[in-house]
């Protein structure tokens, strides 16, 4: 019985290391595809629930919400709720099973924390425990659910832009007196973990310029928001915003968040995010989005690897004379010609391209290039496909899979 718990404890010692590796080599994780952002039936102020009433103005051009004092958000009056709403719209439970039956490896839910659900904002707010024990019921060894919320800051003055929070124990409402931007980077600094696995967060469908221009940012929060929005929704691109937070000095990978207001979405949107993961598990996902080991593609399963002096995507390497690449893409739909590789840049300080390969179309390309730079802060790599990718109206003129940076120390 004793040499049993200690066989146990030292597996479990085990698993927790080998989840918290950053240094393995590029092919020792295994590739894992899900979602970093949707909303579900808790909220409540806007979504596909909702329909506009028969006798509103035609010419209505106010929010589709209103916020109390309080800063509780609403539906604005003239919006309703359909009355087959559950067609459309569910809990996070019901958002889990769709995803997971689409094969999804995981799928977040970050609902808006300053609708009425979550108000008042507590650790024993019903919607916010409902939300947490969902997402822990839906996950299984096929399946990580993960259970979030949208920081949605529309007002300033300390900046404005949306942020999700994943797998914190609590949660802020960014509508309260005094709950700005800034406010938000110290709690995420200290915020509690809810069960396995760090606190992670994303900068949401971000503008060039928006969160301030990127200001106040500082070592501790910087190693919480880990990662930024490249794709929202299908296709909706925030390329711009990627490269200025990377030239602000925030160290972001690449996701994609459907950001759908409803279930519909689940089953037809085919932008992915991707992780380098070293099992399927809560605490092995979390640990790649960590680690930024992420990519954000137009296409459902292309996949993509690469080191960088030995060094894993995400990782940040000692300064050198030399970088040697080696990157991997391949994309399993064979019986679409059109789904082949056509070129793979890599991007550094600016979004200056360093280097660019079109090698002769082909389902999988490896590519071995050694930069040198002196003065580069980060490398990251684009692919291109013949299509372009899955989506609708997918340009094969432009990128259609954008991999996490390394960033290489002063």
């Amino acid at each position: 019985m004793i040499r049993s718990f200690f066989v146990f404890l030292a597996f479990t010692a085990s698993f927790h290391l080998q989840a918290a590796q950053t240094n393995l080599p590029a092919s020792a994780y295994h590739i894992n595809s899900g979602s970093t952002h949707a909303h579900t039936s808790f909220t409540t102020s806007h979504g596909a629930q909702f329909k506009r009433a028969k006798d509103a103005p035609k010419d209505e051009k106010e929010s589709l919400v209103q916020v109390s004092p309080e800063g509780v958000q609403t539906a604005n009056k003239n919006m309703v709720l359909r009355p087959d709403w559950q067609k459309v719209q569910g809990p996070p439970s019901v958002h889990y099973a769709i995803a997971k039956k689409n094969g999804y490896d995981f799928y977040v839910t970050s609902d808006h924390s300053q609708d009425t659900p979550f108000h008042p904002v507590s650790l024993t707010n019903e919607a916010w425990v409902a939300a947490k024990e969902q997402a822990r019921a839906a996950t299984d060894s096929d399946f990580v659910a993960l259970a979030g919320y949208e920081h949605s800051e529309n007002n300033g003055p300390g900046g404005k832009g949306h942020i999700n929070v994943i797998n914190s124990d609590a949660y802020l409402n960014a509508y309260s007196p005094g709950v700005d931007l800034p406010y938000l980077y110290k709690w995420l600094a200290t915020a509690k973990a809810n069960g396995d696995g760090p606190v992670v967060a994303t900068f949401n469908h971000p503008g060039a310029h928006q969160y301030n221009d990127w200001a106040n940012r500082d070592d501790a929060v910087t190693d919480v928001i880990t990662m930024l929005e490249v794709i929202n929704g299908q296709n909706h691109i925030h390329y711009a915003g990627f490269i200025a937070a990377l030239d602000h000095g925030w160290k972001v990978s690449p996701v994609c968040g459907h950001d759908n207001h409803g279930t519909e979405g689940i089953a037809g949107l085919v932008s992915r995010t991707f992780v380098l993961a070293t099992n399927k598990t809560k605490l092995a996902i979390l640990d790649a989005m960590k680690n930024r080991r992420t990519y954000a593609s137009l296409d459902r399963n292309i996949q993509c690897r690469y080191s960088v002096n030995g060094a894993v995507m995400g990782s940040t390497l000692k300064r050198s004379e030399s970088f040697r690449f080696e990157i991997e893409v391949s994309d399993p739909d064979t019986n679409r010609p059109k789904n082949k590789i056509t070129k793979i840049d890599i991007v550094k300080n600016g979004g200056a391209v360093v280097e660019s390969f079109s090698p002769e179309p082909a389902f999988a390309v490896r590519w071995s290039p050694t930069i040198r730079d002196a003065k580069a802060r980060y490398f990251f790599v684009r692919v291109w496909s013949a299509n372009g990718g899955d989506v609708p109206k997918a340009n094969p003129k432009e990128p259609m899979a954008w991999l996490a940076p390394v960033w290489v120390r002063p």
